[in-house]
């Protein structure tokens, strides 16, 4: 089993404007989880997540919930090859 995963999350509902993607950036902080999330166009929420397999997997399930302001109808997780991220990015 590899020490390092990476998964794509895609969050639908209630997640733009409610504090997603800065919350979302202190729970990877927290659990040592390197990557990226971004609000997109369609009212989504992408992150990409990259690091010890139950770090994601904490995060991923962060993500199924979200903080207290958003209501997530979905979060559907795709599984990808790690990339060697830095640190984790809040972008546009």
């Amino acid at each position: 089993m590899s020490d390092v995963r990476r998964v794509r999350v895609r969050v639908r509902g209630v997640v733009q404007g409610v504090g997603f993607r800065w919350s979302c950036a202190r729970e990877a902080e927290r659990l040592g989880v390197r990557g990226w999330v971004a609000n997109r166009a369609d009212g989504s929420v992408e992150a990409v997540a990259e690091g010890a397999p139950d770090a994601v997997d904490a995060l991923v399930s962060w993500c199924a919930h979200g903080p207290s302001g958003a209501s997530v109808a979905s979060a559907d997780v795709i599984e990808e090859p790690p990339a060697g991220d830095r640190g984790f990015v809040v972008e546009p």
